[in-house]
């Protein structure tokens, strides 16, 4: 009886699953369906689009055929034109190889001559270079010229007022000191002489007077005072007189000195200076 029951059992489940299987592989076999279709249309529109494309380029490859076809004829008529150009070049060319010779001869020559040209080029371009630099250096010196014009120009004119100035300076020295000299040479013979003279009336006086040898002590020891300050009075007025000759050559050979170091020769002057003597010389 369980056997019997388990195999009723046996069979239901058995039943039950192959309607179960049946089911499954009817809803598999519709949706398998559902995709062929699907596919089956995408093919067929995918087979149209490529049939259509290829269709194009069918067409085109059609055109570029035909196309290239008319070219090819136009490069065949081109070749036979070149052809025939070739023909007339190959001919010209065997008219021109007397000449070309001629030519080549000459363009070595040429390039003989262009070696030259560079070198005299080269010596050209040294030459243009040497004399920028020499006209640098003339433009520098032109300008230093007119600069030491220019201070030539103003110490030229420096030395001729100094001269001027010097030159009245020197006339008026000399006037002053020729003036005073004499002056002082003229005191100096006055007084010689008054002394002379007064020796004459003092020895007069002296064997007129007939005086003591005491008085006539006295007399002399005044008058060697005397004589004493008239003797003082005549060296300080030949000092003077030194003094004042000395300030005179000093000025000459300072006026000299300056023309010599302003390069006027002393010839220039017009009249030569008076060196004058000192005292006792």
């Amino acid at each position: 009886e369980m056997e019997a029951k388990y195999a009723r059992k046996m069979q239901a489940l058995r039943d039950e699953l192959d309607l179960r299987r049946k089911t499954e592989i009817h809803e598999l076999e519709e949706r398998k369906n559902a995709q062929i279709s699907e596919l089956v249309g995408n093919h067929e529109g995918a087979f149209g689009a490529i049939k259509t494309y290829y269709c194009d380029i069918t067409a085109k490859n059609l055109a570029l055929i035909n196309l290239l076809k008319e070219q090819v004829e136009d490069l065949k008529k081109k070749e036979a034109v070149l052809e025939k150009e070739k023909a007339d070049v190959l001919l010209q060319n065997k008219e021109l190889t007397e000449p070309l010779q001629e030519a080549k001869e000459l363009v070595a020559e040429l390039q003989k001559k262009l070696v030259h040209y560079d070198r005299d080029k080269e010596a050209l371009m040294n030459s243009k270079a040497h004399l920028k630099v020499t006209q640098k250096e003339l433009k520098d010196l032109q300008w230093e010229h007119e600069v030491l014009e220019q201070r030539f120009s103003k110490v030229q004119a420096e030395r001729d007022e100094l001269y001027q100035k010097f030159t009245k300076a020197i006339n008026e020295v000399q006037q002053r000191t020729g003036f005073k000299n004499l002056l002082l040479e003229r005191k100096l013979q006055g007084l010689l002489d008054l002394l002379e003279q007064k020796e004459v009336e003092l020895s007069k006086v002296l064997a007129a007077s007939n005086l003591d040898p005491s008085a006539l002590s006295m007399v002399s020891h005044e008058l060697e005072d005397v004589l004493s300050s008239k003797n003082a009075t005549i060296q300080d007025l030949q000092f003077q007189l030194a003094q004042a000759c000395k300030a005179h050559n000093d000025m000459l050979q300072t006026f000299e000195a300056k023309l010599t170091a302003f390069g006027i020769p002393l010839d220039n002057l017009g009249f030569e200076p008076l060196s004058f003597p000192f005292p006792g010389q």
